[in-house]
Formats: C-alpha cells, structure tokens, sequence
C-alpha cells in the first residue's frame, strides 16, 4: 500500500504542477489585451477494488465495499471566453468585440481569429493586425487610400473615409465576424491567434450585431478577463496541495522504510 501511496502523491504533485503552471500564464497576460484566461480541470483515477460494493455475502450483498484510488491526472483545460473589460484609447482603428464574435485574419496560406482589435495600415494601405512577427491581413480584405482623412469604424463594421476633395465619406468596405457553435474547442496557438478545431466546428461568419456576435466599438480595446486576486487565492491553494503531497510521499517512504528494516530486528 506504501508504493501505491507514493504513485497516488506523485500523481497529485504532477497535476497540480500543470495547474501552478496554468495560473502563471493567465498572471503572465493580464495585460494582454483581448487574452483569455483558462481553469485547470481534474479527474480521480482508476480504483483498486479488494471487495466490490454489491458483491454477494452469502447471506445477502456488501453494502459498501473496499476500494482505493490510485491519484488523479488532469481532464482538460477550460478557456473563460467572458467578455473582459473595454479600455478607451480613443484610436479609430483599435478595436474592441461587445459580444462573442472574432476577428478574422490571414497570413496569405492560413485564416486565424482573434479578439485582439489593434489594426494599422501595411505599405499598401490594408488594414493588419498590429504585430512584431508577421503580417495578419484582416479578412476581408479592406484597403485605405492614400488621401484617406477620418477613417470610422460604425458599430456595424463599416468602414468609412473622407478622400481628397469629397465632403461625404467613402466606404471602404465592411468588417465580418466569424462564430462558433463551440468557442471552448478553438486551439491556442499564441500571438492573440486561435485556430479552428473538428471540436470547434467550422467558423461562420457574419454581420456584427447579428446571431449574437456583438458589435464593433471604434477607439476601444478588450483587456484581458483574469482575475488577478482569484488567481493568486488559487496559487495559494495550488502550492499548499503540491505541499500535501510532498508530506505524503515522505511519509509513504518513511512507512516503506520502517517495513524494510523489520527483518533486522
């Protein structure tokens, strides 16, 4: 029983480990804006069982039985997609989803999604995602002119300019939200970017304001959705249950050595 002990507490140190490292992430990106935070979810393992409950007695069934546990594991993790918190930064072209929809952008070989709304204009004049390391085109495509003064964004996608020499605005074309029958199933894939999953299901895209995809709001940004004082009470308890196990084990090995040492008396 002592190895099983020992396997049970390993068990338990290496989940929680992953759970420790799950926290440090979401803490990582409370400042990244349009960020996710995600929750660690576990399961027991399989039991040992010496007398199954409803096993027959002879005289009638075991009403209990006697069985052991041999540690947990990690199920799955779980994205908190709720809507974080709108930061004003009065740009026209930061941007921020009131609602469940994403952003969709390309590299030119492969579409992504996003919640991040920081958009700028490349040498070309279409808009992108802000970034360091690549080019996202925002899909569909939509381009600004040159002369182009007043760019808006409506709560509704449409994009819009005064040119040179005009006094009404130019539509420059309208922004598409893409929906997911399962958000949660969406894989990570870093750079504010998601990707579509079989578990996702295929992306569909829409009008904003429409099928529950939100709307745009022009000069804003989502900021990230952790809970900074939740995740460090969850920190806490995360440490002080590697800490449990930790006793366990010596424990278990102190059992195990006590054992060991019998035959020398």
């Amino acid at each position: 029983m002592g190895v099983q002990a020992l396997h049970s507490a390993a068990t338990g140190m290496e989940a929680f480990q992953f759970n420790m490292d799950t926290i440090a992430n979401n803490l990582a990106n409370a400042g990244t804006h349009g960020f996710k935070s995600s929750r660690v979810n576990f399961e027991d393992l399989y039991y040992q069982h010496m007398k199954a409950p409803g096993a027959n007695a002879g005289d009638g069934v075991i009403p209990l039985g006697v069985s052991v546990g041999l540690g947990t594991r990690v199920a799955s993790t779980n994205r908190d997609h709720s809507q974080g918190n709108l930061i004003t930064t009065n740009k026209p072209l930061d941007l921020a989803i009131a609602g469940r929809g994403f952003l969709q952008v390309t590299n030119g070989t492969q579409t992504y999604y996003t919640r991040y709304g920081g958009l700028t204009q490349n040498a070309e004049g279409t808009l992108v995602l802000e970034s360091a390391n690549q080019s996202w085109r925002v899909e569909p495509a939509i381009q600004i002119p040159i002369d182009a003064t007043n760019v808006t964004v409506s709560d509704l996608g449409l994009v819009t300019a005064l040119q040179a020499g005009q006094t009404e605005p130019t539509e420059l074309g309208t922004l598409q939200l893409a929906m997911f029958q399962n958000q949660h199933g969406l894989m990570q894939v870093g750079e504010n970017l998601y990707t579509e999953t079989a578990a996702s299901g295929a992306a569909t895209q829409t009008q904003p304001s429409l099928e529950g995809a939100g709307t745009i709001k022009s000069g804003f940004l989502e900021a990230s959705n952790v809970e900074p004082v939740r995740e460090l009470v969850d920190l806490i308890k995360t440490q002080r249950n590697i800490e449990l196990n930790s006793q366990v084990i010596q424990a278990a090995d102190q059992t195990l050595q006590l054992i060991a040492n019998l035959r020398r008396f």
